[in-house]
């Protein structure tokens, strides 16, 4: 396991984005959902990125989630954010990370119909970094990130690790979820995702934003370059 604590050089310039609202064929219904659209696509990547708990005013506009997708098209690379069913407008009711996993799986498909051929990157924040690792054995993504598991506050017992390069960041002052479970948890697998430290930062990251849009940023570098270990 490897902790990093500090940034790497940041290798992007932030570009133009478009924020488009599209509606997606789920499961049980119609999902809401916002395209960030760079300027320019640079890279042949494309990101999806799950929201935090659903009955806990978790929504695709979430201040975390937003940081991250603005971040990721920021790139030059299109990433879609949505509202899991029975949040906002998007159909259907909370299914305790279950049918939300199923959203995620058609969200993703319509995404790369869009852009075929595209590699993805999935993010998720608390409870749709469950959602997302969950799922990702389905969803087969290029590089999965995860921010502020909520281990041992979800069933994360028959996960499997993603073949894919993975990463986790989290907060040292985490209200909602205790660190040192997380640190353990992310030393319990053989190969042990990358561990991104942001010492004495909250659940939230109140006040942290632009330090987590780094450590996005460094972290999708090192990504791409076959850095990342």
């Amino acid at each position: 396991m490897r902790k990093c604590t500090t940034l790497s050089v940041q290798l992007f310039i932030s570009m133009k984005i478009h924020s488009e609202a599209v509606v997606i064929d789920g499961p049980t219904g119609s999902l809401e959902a916002i395209v960030d659209k760079p300027e320019t696509i640079s890279h042949n990547f494309i990101s999806v990125n799950c929201h935090p708990h659903s009955l806990h005013g978790g929504t695709m506009t979430n201040k975390v989630v937003h940081t991250v997708s603005r971040t990721i098209a920021g790139m030059g690379i299109p990433s879609l954010r949505f509202n899991f069913r029975g949040v906002g407008k998007s159909e259907g009711t909370y299914d305790e990370g279950q049918g939300e996993q199923s959203d995620l799986l058609a969200v993703v498909e319509w995404f790369r119909q869009t852009y075929p051929e595209y590699k993805l990157i999935l993010s998720g924040f608390s409870f749709g970094s469950f959602v997302s690792a969950m799922a990702s054995p389905a969803v087969r993504p290029d590089f999965l990130i995860s921010v502020a598991p909520p281990v041992k506050r979800f069933d994360f017992d028959g996960f499997e690790r993603p073949k894919c390069d993975w990463a986790v960041i989290m907060g040292t002052n985490d209200e909602l979820v205790d660190y040192i479970d997380v640190q353990n948890w992310v030393g319990s697998f053989s190969k042990s995702p990358s561990l991104v430290t942001m010492a004495d930062a909250s659940h939230f990251f109140h006040g942290r934003l632009i330090e987590l849009r780094e450590q996005v940023e460094a972290l999708i570098g090192k990504h791409m370059s076959g850095e990342l270990v």
